[in-house]
């Protein structure tokens, strides 16, 4: 089963031909590639926005997929984890990046439940579907 789908009038899952392979570092750690490129609206503190994303760890297992569930999620910018704000900054609607994000932009020390264990980093591919 492809994780990747048509939502709405957007084809989610297709980077650009031309995507780095390297990953971009900011001054607080994040690692991002900005796998599709957008001229669309970006997201500011205080924004909600509609995505679609798969989540995983260092050792490859997924932990959340909204690819999976079959439907994009809706939220806060400012109502997620450090690195998942900051990264969707950088990109506009019809936009796709990938993330690394350290422990310290992510759960940190306490982990998230069953899934995620304490001091974990983790690796995303975001699609920005809608700034609302």
């Amino acid at each position: 089963m492809s994780l990747f789908k048509k939502t709405g009038s957007i084809a989610t899952g297709l980077p650009d031909s031309d995507a780095p392979t390297e990953f971009t570092v900011t001054q607080t750690g994040l690692k991002y590639k900005i796998l599709r490129k957008s001229d669309g609206k970006k997201p500011k503190s205080g924004s909600n926005v509609t995505v679609h994303y798969k989540g995983w760890l260092d050792n490859g297992n997924v932990f959340d997929s909204s690819y999976t569930r079959g439907e994009p999620a809706t939220f806060g910018v400012d109502q997620v984890i450090a690195g998942w704000t900051e990264g969707l900054k950088l990109i506009g609607e019809g936009g796709m990046l990938e993330l690394e994000i350290p422990s310290e932009l992510g759960y940190g020390k306490r982990g998230a439940g069953r899934d995620i264990p304490p001091n974990s980093t983790l690796h995303f591919t975001v699609e920005l579907i809608k700034v609302n």
